[in-house]
């Protein structure tokens, strides 16, 4: 079975968490940390994983990366939705919000500066008193995979004000993001010689999209394409078009085999499965 490499985070994680990326129609990785082998590695999800390389990683999200924050604790998860609420929170603040002690507080944000949740900076106390400067507390970018959102209810929503006005135009869009994908799998697969390398690269392509993808060969001219992720799940529960346009699109980067959908998560399989032989 084909997996890309696994680039880690050293963490003493050791819960599922589930992070959000850049919305239902770009990529979104699921890492199950107890299960970190399972990773997206390609979106480069941080988890510890046993037996694999590990590099150290800046916390700090770069550009395109979609990072998996370690789970939390009851306790400092609400220490955390508290410093959000708050803005720039000294840790006075954020012990009086949820009424615990201030070395408890402290002890939570120590922890979350540590996983890179939160940054601190130093503020000048006011005119008049003494004492060395307070710690003022912020999420950072990191933190926000933590919090609640609702990618897939806003697209189902605006794609339902469309659909209302136009009864043709979410047909369009998936036809016109089917296109668009074919057209950027066709730039990476035309380095690749056999169907295998093909199935291969197409796996990683897929990953690259969110949908945890993994390739494997079954015989000499049958693979197979495992999605374990739909990265566009409540997209695809309402919209058929969404699994129309996936097939189609795996069709089309593989012209030279046949390609059939053998397990379907809306269908309520654990994962959706292609199986495809050579013609």
């Amino acid at each position: 079975m084909v997996r890309p490499p696994v680039r880690v985070l050293v963490t003493d994680s050791v819960a599922p968490v589930t992070a959000p990326g850049h919305g239902p129609f770009g990529p979104t990785a699921v890492a199950s940390v107890d299960h970190p082998e399972r990773a997206c590695a390609s979106l480069r999800c941080r988890a510890m994983a046993p037996g694999n390389d590990i590099e150290r990683v800046d916390p700090t999200p770069s550009s395109g990366e979609v990072v998996v924050p370690p789970p939390l604790p009851a306790g400092r998860r609400a220490v955390l939705f508290a410093v959000r609420r708050l803005g720039d929170a000294l840790v006075d603040q954020v012990a009086a919000d949820l009424e615990m002690t201030v070395s408890g507080a402290r002890q939570h944000l120590a922890a979350l500066v540590e996983h890179g949740l939160v940054a601190v900076a130093e503020v000048a106390r006011g005119a008049g008193e003494r004492g060395r400067p307070q710690l003022s507390y912020h999420a950072t970018e990191l933190a926000d995979a933590v919090f609640p959102k609702a990618y897939g209810a806003l697209t189902n929503e605006l794609l339902g004000y469309l659909d209302d006005d136009d009864g043709g135009a979410v047909d369009r869009l998936f036809v016109r993001r089917r296109e668009e994908r074919i057209a950027t799998a066709q730039d990476r697969l035309a380095a690749t010689a056999s169907l295998g390398d093909r199935v291969a690269e197409l796996a990683r392509i897929l990953d690259d999209d969110g949908y945890l993808a993994t390739s494997e060969r079954v015989d000499d001219a049958t693979f197979r394409i495992v999605e374990h992720n739909c990265a566009i799940a409540d997209v695809a529960k309402r919209y058929g078009q969404a699994c129309t346009s996936e097939i189609d699109f795996i069709r089309a980067v593989l012209p030279d085999a046949t390609v059939t959908r053998t397990r379907h998560m809306v269908a309520g399989d654990r994962h959706c499965a292609y199986e495809v032989r050579a013609t």
